[in-house]
């Protein structure tokens, strides 16, 4: 018997018969299913800190980064680690393949690759000084991975009729912006994009497709106007990597059946305040 929002009355026409009838809460495990957390590598990161909680919560985990570093955070977390270019088709193709002979067919996949890093900074520059090969690199490693990825295995999540989709994107671009990062602003709004449009292509299809937006998180690749940045925020310090992880476990899991298509912003509330309070 399902609740009939338009009338405001219980009826057993709606649903059908459907989640409604099922018993018990829904669940936040993920045992025995395939999760891909893509950006992997290093051991403060984003990525590291969210393939450990899928760990945790049972999946069976593969975490992909572009350097063999991978291999030791693979081994540390009993995940399976890869080495792969995402920006290069052939490659995120090579990687799917790989993933299903070696694990079996991916469920749950976090597109966090292409957050900056000391090995790979951010390209900052005026819009009127920055080059057409700095723009696409960072369009290529801030988007082109994030769609790479998901048409590599949004077939078979809808052939099962269930999967989960995080892509990673930033304050920067969805909700503001700095001088100089026009291009990375730009990626990670096409990420919202992407992310919204993937969820209605797949909603019919069981799929569930959301982004998280961090704002400043303390991480090996931070800078010291970075930390200065989060010592600001309304809660008054920088994020953590475990923090971030947390809503993209909790979106990942089969309780968040109803959540598509979202953006869900960690930032310490610094996007929401109108002046400076403290």
């Amino acid at each position: 018997m399902a609740f009939d929002v338009r009338a405001g009355e219980r009826t057993t026409d709606i649903l059908d018969g459907g989640a409604a009838d099922e018993p018990g809460p829904a669940t936040l495990r993920l045992d025995g299913r395939v999760a891909l957390v893509t950006g992997a590598g290093s051991a403060d990161g984003i990525g590291y800190a969210t393939a450990r909680r899928l760990r945790g919560l049972g999946a069976r985990v593969a975490i992909v980064s572009t350097t063999r570093r991978i291999h030791e955070r693979a081994a540390e977390l009993g995940a399976t680690g890869f080495v792969a270019d995402l920006t290069d088709e052939a490659e995120v193709g090579a990687l799917a393949d790989a993933v299903s002979e070696q694990l079996g067919d991916v469920e749950v996949l976090v597109n966090n690759a292409g957050l900056a890093s000391r090995a790979s900074p951010e390209v900052l520059r005026p819009v009127a000084q920055l080059t057409y090969d700095e723009w696409r690199a960072e369009i290529d490693r801030n988007l082109t991975t994030a769609f790479l990825c998901s048409r590599a295995f949004i077939g078979g999540m809808a052939e099962r009729g269930w999967g989960r989709i995080v892509n990673l994107a930033a304050t920067a671009g969805p909700v503001n912006a700095l001088p100089t990062e026009a291009a990375y602003a730009a990626a990670k709004s096409g990420v919202i994009g992407l992310t919204r449009a993937l969820a209605m292509e797949m909603v019919a299809d069981g799929v569930t497709v959301n982004a998280v937006a961090p704002g400043t998180i303390y991480t090996a690749a931070s800078t010291v106007a970075e930390l200065k940045q989060g010592l600001g925020t309304p809660v008054g310090r920088p994020g953590t990597p475990d923090e971030v992880a947390a809503p993209i476990a909790f979106l990942c899991s089969p309780a968040a059946s109803y959540i598509t298509g979202q953006m869900i912003v960690v930032d310490g509330g610094n996007s929401v305040r109108e002046a400076e309070f403290r």
